[in-house]
């Protein structure tokens, strides 16, 4: 392509290296919103980052039900890909490994969109990161049984969940641009 019209594989990279950044600013963003709510340290969290249906948060739960939604995609992919029951152990880095390709694979297809149709970038990609949330955390995880359905979780949940991808957006937008100026 000429210069000054879009490069999909161009913005594909640019993209992928943006949704990277954005999913580690997230769960910086993530760490202080629930350190400065709870006084405590979690991990990624938002409503695919809840416990799914019947559990509670009682240590007597199973811990299978405790598990977010991270959490169990890993297991589904390790034991259907690599043939391999997760270990305790390895949740943690799996769910981590998971919410980091989700989140780098969708800023990838971002970053290529908006070769095409430069308006998805329009407000910083805080619209992008609010149609990421809708999308993602209020429909598909539920819909996959992830997660509880919207209405089990309060308003506050939500608006974690909300803030949280508006900042992965921002943080997407802002560096797939740094990045694609640069390619």
């Amino acid at each position: 392509m000429r210069d000054g019209e879009g490069n999909v594989w161009k913005g594909l990279v640019a993209g992928l290296a943006g949704g990277l950044v954005a999913s580690w600013t997230m769960n910086q963003f993530q760490a202080a919103w629930t350190r400065i709510q709870e006084g405590t340290e979690k991990p990624h969290g938002a409503q695919s980052m809840q416990p799914a249906e019947g559990s509670s948060g009682d240590q007597s739960q199973d811990v299978k039900e405790q598990d977010d939604a991270t959490v169990k995609t890993a297991k589904i992919i390790s034991r259907e890909v690599f043939g391999h029951e997760l270990q305790e152990s390895e949740k943690k880095p799996a769910g981590a490994a998971v919410h980091y390709a989700f989140g780098t694979v969708t800023g990838g297809l971002y970053g290529a969109l908006a070769e095409v149709t430069p308006q998805v970038t329009s407000g910083a990609g805080v619209p992008f990161g609010a149609a990421f949330w809708l999308l993602a955390d209020e429909i598909s995880v539920p819909l996959l049984g992830l997660s509880k359905g919207p209405t089990e979780y309060p308003v506050s949940t939500h608006a974690y969940a909300l803030a949280s991808h508006l900042v992965y957006g921002a943080t997407a937008e802002l560096s797939r641009r740094a990045i694609r100026h640069v390619l």
